[in-house]
């Protein structure tokens, strides 16, 4: 079975867009609970795919800058943003390396994406960008596994297809967001955490999963198409309530640079 290594988001584009919903509006509603406040703030998105945060920062009046390696994924975005009526600024760049300004901006954050980074390398990036005082944010809005639920199940299938996923078996929590931060020097650390559902159909969760990391960010079409196959089936015999109920967690942390 042949896997990619590194995980191209580019290449499940369409149903990243389509299907990949992003932080629900309770994250961003819960942000002033870590004395985060978007509105009138310069914002970098780290890795912005397709622009879901960026576009929730953009709606609560940021302005923001999406930086992301994938041109396929910020097509998608801006696209998304003309429906939703905003203007995000998006770059072609690393999140270790943007190229935008020193001491430009109030707001970094990094949503659903600090893994795939260099830490140590995001982190001196994140202090160049921000002025005196400005908060280097990483979030994560997890599904959760529970003993055979539909979030087991899937990842039993991932894992299935493509055995060099090790992503599976989360609970949502991430201390590592801390301890990189600390180790960065962003201070004080203030944390944010809480669990909901989140709704999918049979179809958009199928979407939902071909849009990961394991299935067609790494594998062949033809295994992707085998694997959705293969999950359809699932779906209707073990699962079949439809739309289901995805448990979820949110997680972020906040940490900022000296005054």
């Amino acid at each position: 079975m042949r896997v990619m290594t590194n995980p191209d988001f580019g290449q499940t584009a369409h149903d990243y867009a389509r299907h990949r919903g992003g932080f629900p509006p309770e994250f961003f509603d819960s942000l002033n609970e870590i004395a985060i406040d978007p509105k009138g703030a310069r914002i970098v998105d780290l890795g912005t795919g397709t622009g879901t945060i960026a576009r929730g920062f953009a709606t609560r009046n940021g302005q923001v800058t999406g930086v992301d390696i994938s041109d396929d994924l910020m097509r998608e975005a801006r696209r998304l943003d003309g429906e939703a009526g905003v203007t995000v600024e998006y770059v072609r760049a690393s999140a270790e390396e943007t190229g935008l300004a020193t001491d430009g901006f109030d707001i970094v954050v990094a949503g659903q994406c600090w893994w795939w980074f260099d830490a140590d390398a995001a982190l001196a990036e994140a202090t160049r960008l921000l002025r005196p005082g400005g908060a280097l944010l990483l979030a994560s809005w997890d599904w959760i596994p529970q003993p055979g639920n539909v979030v087991d199940l899937t990842e039993r299938l991932i894992e299935s297809h493509n055995p060099e996923w090790l992503r599976g078996g989360g609970n949502g929590l991430h201390p590592e967001f801390i301890v990189d931060l600390q180790r960065g020097g962003f201070e004080p650390v203030s944390q944010l955490t809480f669990p909901m559902d989140d709704r999918y159909t049979h179809a958009s969760w199928r979407g939902r999963v071909r849009a990961s990391a394991g299935i067609a960010a790494s594998l062949p079409s033809a295994q992707v198409e085998a694997f959705d196959n293969e999950l359809a089936t699932m779906l209707k015999d073990r699962f079949p309530d439809d739309p289901l109920a995805i448990p979820h967690r949110v997680f972020a942390a906040v940490g900022r640079t000296p005054t």
